[in-house]
């Protein structure tokens, strides 16, 4: 039977039913249902049009817009590639704009929702491309079929809700092309969005501006920085690549320093030193610079070299224990000295040669020690014979030295003021005789500037580490009448004296006993490391620093009777040695040092005054000078220095052709008032306790008169000011220094001032307060304050 011929019965049947088998209006539409793939879209129209229900035309009409709707699509993707191919490349183009656009834009936004807006096909083999189209027949198929079939047997169910609700979209149940974008729903969820997106938007905008503004704030408070610090730095010398000539050679930054050991402030008064006045009057200093406590040699060279207080390097004497070693360093012991192990800190030298810069350094205290494995690049080894000629010679030939090979700093110590101050006394004739010899030695250093043609290109900085004050055997006290040295470890310092007890739980009542044994001697102090030791010493926060200490008043001294045996001495007279001594506070006139110093790292006025200052700050001033960058220290000051005037002409204070006895004056009337000269200064103070003083500085007379005549005061000398009050002790171990004011400008100082100064007074009191530093400008107050 042939494959489309169909039994004569069926056919006799059917045409008695009707005659018109073939035609549509007659045609069954159950028949639906067996329709063949090879059916036609005109049969497919036919038999909608013959649908017995709206559902059925719904239905209908929603396959054919699908269908269109994906051949306008191919249509457009097909026309968007061929458009690609002829313009030379089968590789998308992207659109370089799209690079600056911001994410989460509106334009963004749109094109997400564009149905438009799908990947670009890529070429694909001809295989694939009729497989896939065979996979999507078959799927307009099987939703066809759902569809009518929903629309048959109820009611418009799914079909009803996609329609009314936009239309049918991808990946929905009904069909997996894109829907209308023109459908209520669509609009409205494409408001949702853009709502959405603009909320998102105005939240990252305010997270922004809060970011922005801590930047901006942050900034802000970096620029204040810079510009306090720039304020103290912008006129400070540039680094060792500024290069001058002298007309034979070029110099880099040069800088020599000299220290004058054991040279007192007031030793410039006496008239003996025409060359260093005249230096005075070319550069600038104070009237004087304050050492550090103790002021003895090592310690104060080496705060010199670092910018360190003692108890922070680390060498706190000339002598003394250190526990976590269990050994002891003295100084004239090289064996132990030099081991770099004592030496805390970083020298100038070191500080100078890390960065490039070459240095030699004439017998400088630690300098031998190998202190960080950094050598200076010349050193001599100290000799205390050396004659003075011939450190002028040294001095001169570092200056002489090839470009390449020439240091940058040179740093000389010269003995010889303070050996014979211990020898003979301050205020001997032996001691005029040394300081005029010191002054020749500076005269010929400069000359030698002068005759090389580097006064202006090289600094120079002469300083001291102290003072001397004159002893005598009424101002010695016998250290075994004090303490039961059985019970004591280790005793470490001279002339003050710390004590290490083998048992540290009897500190506290050698203490005890030390205070009722000194209650009747005004020239003794009993301190307690951590208990009530003077904070303006810094001498408490080292484990190198004995727990207990006895610290005498200016002039006096310990003694051990393996040295003396006082009540002896004193029965037969004899002259105790050395004849003068320091180690004492270090803010006592006897023991005032000096700095001086001129050159283009210090572009004042000549005579310039600066406030007095610690000799902390000397290394600061040593690294500014050179253009390096100086190490952690304690010091404030940088150059350049702020003068606040002149010095004014010299009047020297009288002096004696031998060593006269010390004065002690004491007083116990309430009512009775001491004047006190110093130099060509007089001034009146309350009552006093005891006064000790050298001879050659200041006189002491008690004068029995309830009235005090008002204080009259001639132009200052350097090494000498108007003394001030005594400060007097609290029970509680603190001091009340009248002399030190609340930090309040008076109607006074501010009226001799001007108002930028008073208004840039309190910027710097206040940034002090924040920065918990020291201001550069110092007030006057600076002196009381270090």
């Amino acid at each position: 039977m042939a494959p489309h011929l169909l039994p004569l019965n069926t056919i006799a049947a059917a045409g008695a039913r009707d005659p018109s088998l073939l035609s549509p209006s007659e045609y069954d539409g159950d028949a639906a249902s067996i329709r063949s793939d090879q059916d036609t879209d005109s049969d497919d129209d036919e038999r909608q049009l013959r649908a017995r229900n709206s559902r059925e035309l719904r239905a209908h009409d929603r396959l054919v817009l699908m269908e269109e709707e994906e051949l306008d699509q191919l249509v457009t993707e097909t026309r968007r590639r061929q458009e690609r191919e002829r313009r030379g490349s089968n590789l998308p183009i992207p659109n370089p704009l799209r690079l600056f656009a911001r994410r989460g834009s509106d334009a963004s936004v749109s094109r997400s929702r564009s149905p438009s807006a799908q990947p670009t096909p890529l070429n694909l083999p001809a295989g694939l491309v009729s497989e896939k189209r065979s996979l999507r027949k078959a799927r307009r198929k099987a939703k066809r079929e759902r569809i009518l079939a929903d629309a048959q047997h109820g009611e418009d169910g799914e079909l009803m809700f996609e329609m009314e609700e936009g239309g049918m979209k991808d990946g929905s149940s009904t069909g997996d092309s894109s829907g209308r974008d023109d459908s209520d729903e669509v609009d409205r969820r494409g408001l949702l969005q853009l709502a959405d997106t603009k909320s998102k938007r105005k939240r990252n905008w305010c997270r922004w501006l809060l970011v922005y503004s801590l930047v901006a704030v942050a900034f802000a408070i970096l620029v204040l920085l810079a510009w306090k610090l720039s304020m103290g730095r912008k006129k400070r010398p540039v680094g060792s690549g500024q290069l001058v000539s002298n007309g034979t050679a070029m110099f880099a930054p040069t800088t020599i320093l000299i220290s004058l050991d054991g040279f007192r402030a007031d030793f410039l008064n006496r008239g003996l030193t025409p060359r260093l006045n005249a230096f005075v009057k070319e550069g600038v200093s104070p009237l004087y610079m304050l050492p550090s406590f103790p002021s003895v040699t090592f310690p104060n060279h080496y705060t010199l070299a670092t910018g360190l207080y003692p108890e922070s390097h680390g060498v706190v004497g000339n002598a003394f224990w250190d526990p976590a070693l269990q050994e002891e360093f003295f100084y004239t012991d090289a064996s132990r000295s030099l081991d770099p192990k004592w030496w805390g800190g970083e020298p100038f030298w070191v500080t100078a040669q890390r960065q490039g810069l070459k240095t030699a350094i004439h017998m400088w205290p630690g300098s031998e020690a190998h202190i960080l494995s950094t050598e200076p690049t010349y050193m001599d080894q100290y000799n205390g014979k050396e004659k003075l000629a011939r450190k002028v010679d040294r001095i001169l030939d570092f200056l002489d030295m090839p470009d390449s090979e020439r240091p940058q700093i040179i740093a000389a110590y010269v003995p010889n003021v303070d050996s014979d101050g211990h020898k003979y006394g301050p205020n001997s004739t032996e001691i005029r005789s040394t300081i005029q010899k010191i002054d020749n030695m500076l005269d010929k250093i400069f000359q030698g500037l002068e005759d090389r043609h580097l006064t202006g290109i090289v600094n120079v900085i002469v300083v001291s580490d102290h003072g001397m004050a004159t002893t005598d055997i009424s101002r010695l006290v016998q250290l075994e009448d004090l303490v039961d040295l059985e019970k004591i470890d280790h005793t470490d310092g001279w002339p003050l004296v710390g004590l290490r007890p083998k048992n540290p739980a009897e500190l506290q009542s050698i203490y005890n006993g030390l205070v009722e044994k000194t209650k009747s001697n005004p020239g003794l102090d009993i301190y307690l490391r951590d208990v009530n030791m003077p904070e303006r010493y810094h001498f408490s926060k080292n484990e190198r620093i004995a727990p207990l200490w006895i610290v005498p008043k200016t002039g006096w001294a310990l003694v051990k009777m393996a040295e003396m045996n006082l009540k002896e001495a004193k029965t037969k007279g004899v002259i105790y040695h050395p004849r003068g001594l320091h180690g004492y506070d270090h803010e006592h006139p006897l023991m005032r040092a000096i700095f001086v110093a001129r050159g283009p790292a210090f572009p004042h006025q000549p005579n310039s005054r600066v406030d007095n200052f610690q000799n902390i700050e000397v290394y600061n001033m040593l690294c500014d000078s050179v253009g390096i960058e100086p190490a952690q220290n304690n010091g404030t000051l940088r150059l350049p220095l702020t003068p606040i005037g002149l010095h004014s002409g010299d009047n020297p204070g009288t002096e004696s052709n031998s060593p006269p006895d010390p004065v002690v004056a004491t007083t116990t009337a309430a009512s009775s008032s001491s004047t006190i000269t110093a130099g060509s200064q007089t001034s009146t103070s309350s009552p006093v306790k005891s006064i000790v003083v050298d001879p050659v500085v200041t006189t002491a007379t008690v004068a029995e008169s309830s009235s005090s005549p008002a204080s009259t005061a001639t132009p200052n000398t350097i090494g000498v000011d108007l003394p001030k009050p005594e400060p007097t002790e609290h029970p509680s171990g603190g001091e009340d220094d009248p002399g030190v004011d609340g930090g309040e400008d008076t109607d006074e100082d501010v009226g001799n001032k001007s108002f930028w100064d008073w208004i840039t007074d309190k910027v710097d009191k206040i940034w002090g307060k924040i920065s918990g530093s020291k201001s550069s400008d110092s007030s006057s107050d600076q002196e009381t304050s270090q």
